[in-house]
């Protein structure tokens, strides 16, 4: 049977969280709000981020609406946030986050999709 998952004190986690803008510790969790531009985004992002939690086996918990995605992560069978959730919270940030190089091959859109740092 493999080891409980070891989970961070209040303290710590808040020392964590100083690598990643935006996300906030509350209500047991680590939780971070990203903005959309309308629904379309909103659903996608949904699906980019639950595709990468099924990979992981690591499961948030979403609040979704119109133009807004909120993420909370907690490692449920150990109580409490562990280094999954920090892993997972800096994923969430890749994908939700990511745009094309200036100059790369990809173009990009001219659009904010998924606006930045924005705490629940």
């Amino acid at each position: 049977m493999p080891d409980k998952d070891i989970t961070y004190p209040p303290a710590q986690i808040d020392d964590q969280l100083q690598q990643l803008p935006g996300w906030v510790h509350a209500d047991g969790s680590i939780q971070r709000a990203y903005e959309t531009s309308g629904w379309p985004v909103t659903l996608m992002l949904v699906n980019a981020i639950g595709y990468c939690a099924e990979l992981a086996n690591h499961h948030p918990d979403l609040t979704v609406s119109w133009g807004r995605v909120v993420v909370a992560l907690s490692t449920h069978s150990a109580g409490g946030v562990t280094d999954k959730d920090f892993e997972l919270a800096r994923r969430c940030d890749e994908v939700a986050l990511w745009q094309p190089a200036e100059g790369a091959a990809l173009a990009g859109t001219s659009q904010t999709l998924v606006r930045g740092p924005s705490p629940s």
